[in-house]
């Protein structure tokens, strides 16, 4: 069936109900909604999730916004528990106390604090022992529930708490990164990048591949942050699409060890328009600041040429 979203609406219920306390504007809830919306209607899961955002403001106790199976864990551990639920599902299972027909999926989801740093441990060996799970990160960019400090997920020149932009320094000195390469390096069955884009069609279907890959599989999406980054609430959407456009967040996938640039647009945007829109690189674009507007662009340029060259090389017959 072609993907619709109308018909995926109606036809799958949301997971993720409304209710939360997440900011207006926020990508992480649209995140955690449509990944949750990949599941068969059948299907139960068990949700790990990281402190964080995500946590802090949709599983405040007594009241819940998941209407599956929900574990709360510390900041590093999300894809640790994950993998031990996963590992316990399966022994029961064949001890005859789950039943065989009872289909559950695991899926653990972090922020880029909890993923591309304090969680990177937990997360490599979960990937590395191939638990039949998927970990989703939703990419903000830093550690945006503590105070907008920076993380390794932090682009370049990005002004936080952390990396002030003044005079001398101009907010972080330091590359974003490359997270999803890195877990492709794992070599586990399937590894996307993705986004809220083009009526949300990427990020469901790779959102249904990876929690119906046999195997690890991992997930990083854009989940831009309205505090952190300094756009207008009702501009999250465009602000998806402009570094998408612009090829700052390539959507790809890895599919055994072959990659797949699933959109290459036809007229490439210069990086400056997905930049402007936000407050945390605004002195970038003030007089005499040109360079690290070039700088960021050759930088983005270089990531998406070695992109293409892994789809020509790990493609070859």
């Amino acid at each position: 069936m072609a993907y619709n979203l109308k018909q995926v609406v109606a036809e799958k219920p949301s997971r993720f109900t409304a209710g939360h306390r997440m900011c207006a504007g926020c990508g992480a809830p649209v995140v955690g909604r449509m990944v949750l919306r990949a599941l068969k209607p059948e299907d139960h899961a068990v949700i790990s999730c990281a402190t964080g955002c995500m946590e802090v403001s949709t599983f405040i106790y007594p009241y819940t916004a998941w209407t599956d199976s929900f574990l709360h864990t510390a900041f590093e551990c999300s894809a640790a528990n994950a993998s031990g639920v996963e590992a316990a599902y399966k022994a029961l299972k064949r001890k005859g106390k789950i039943p065989e027909d009872q289909e559950t999926k695991f899926i653990a989801f972090g922020g880029d604090g909890g993923t591309y740093d304090i969680g990177l441990q937990s997360l490599s060996g979960a990937m590395e022992r191939g638990h039949d799970m998927v970990y989703v990160c939703y990419d903000n960019g830093a550690y945006m529930n503590t105070g907008i400090q920076r993380s390794s997920a932090t682009p370049k020149f990005a002004d936080t708490t952390t990396s002030p932009a003044g005079k001398v320094v101009p907010g972080k000195m330091q590359s974003r990164k490359d997270l999803a390469n890195i877990m492709a390096n794992h070599h586990i069955p399937y590894v996307a990048q993705t986004a809220a884009v083009n009526n949300f069609k990427d990020l469901y279907e790779k959102s249904e591949k990876a929690i119906y890959t046999k195997g690890a599989a991992f997930l990083n999406v854009l989940a831009p942050c309205p505090r952190g980054w300094g756009y207008n609430t009702e501009d999250l959407m465009q602000i998806n699409k402009l570094a998408v456009e612009t090829c700052y967040w390539p959507l790809f996938e890895v599919v055994d060890g072959k990659y797949v640039v699933n959109y290459k647009p036809k007229n490439k945007l210069p990086i400056e328009e997905f930049l402007r829109p936000q407050k945390r690189f605004k002195h970038m674009f003030k007089p005499g600041n040109e360079w690290m507007i070039e700088e960021f662009q050759k930088e983005v340029d270089r990531r998406w040429e070695e992109l293409l060259n892994l789809e020509e090389i790990t493609n070859r017959e």
